[in-house]
């Protein structure tokens, strides 16, 4: 891992915060931490931060709302680091921008590959826009660069990392039906499970960037009992 990868542990919990903080130290990332969103969005802005590890239960400003906020400023990695299990909060932070979630008690080991695994993923979408290449499907512009969809009348939407991703492996797989498993695997690069309801929230998102309602879809087209199909041609 590179030294200079630098990464923001948002945590209230004194204990934890400097837990996580000594263990990717010592794994040889460059660490700040910070016990509000406040204090978060403050060294976001003084500083080139590639990952944040963001709690969702914070005082004043909480996790999924620095993390709506952070997502329309950056596209750095955000994974939500929280001892809630109820699969809606899971969902409610990944619409929310989140790119990944963990849940207390965690491996420090497994948070660890996570975080390496999104800071890669992070690190490849900004080699792809410092090449401003550009792609069209449909009327549609999607900008590598900037990580921008544009639609045929000129309106901008921002992706989140997760969008970007997925519309990323539609496209490269145009024409093709692909199901949750084959999706999971080019975005995520973990094991998926029946009951993760991730690719069809990030489907969903899609969608609604590009103005589409999942009963009569016709970009994302749903193929029931398998998967989904990016039906336009790309160039």
């Amino acid at each position: 891992m590179a030294e200079q990868d630098h990464i923001l542990v948002v945590e209230d919990e004194p204990i934890t915060r400097e837990q996580l903080v000594s263990y990717f130290e010592e794994e040889g990332f460059r660490v700040s931490s910070a016990d509000t969103g406040e204090r978060a969005l403050q060294l976001l802005s003084e500083h080139d931060i590639i990952l944040v590890l963001l709690d969702i239960k914070l005082p004043g400003k909480d996790g999924l709302t620095l993390t709506r906020e952070i997502r329309t400023q950056s596209d750095l990695g955000v994974i939500l680091v929280t001892s809630k299990q109820e699969q809606i909060d899971r969902i409610l932070g990944l619409e929310s921008g989140a790119d990944d979630y963990v849940t207390k008690p965690f491996d420090p080991r497994e948070l660890l590959s996570r975080s390496r695994n999104l800071i890669r993923r992070v690190q490849t979408q900004q080699n792809q826009r410092r090449k401003s290449h550009i792609r069209t499907f449909d009327g549609w512009t999607l900008d590598l660069n900037k990580r921008e969809l544009t639609s045929p009348e000129g309106i901008d939407a921002q992706l989140s990392a997760g969008e970007y991703q997925l519309l990323l492996a539609f496209m490269e797989k145009a024409g093709e039906v692909m199901n949750r498993d084959q999706l999971m695997n080019r975005i995520r690069n973990r094991e998926w499970f029946p009951d993760d309801r991730y690719i069809d929230v990030l489907v969903g998102q899609l969608r609604k960037k590009l103005g589409e309602r999942a009963a009569n879809a016709k970009i994302i087209a749903t193929i029931h009992g398998t998967g989904y199909l990016f039906t336009p041609e790309v160039a």
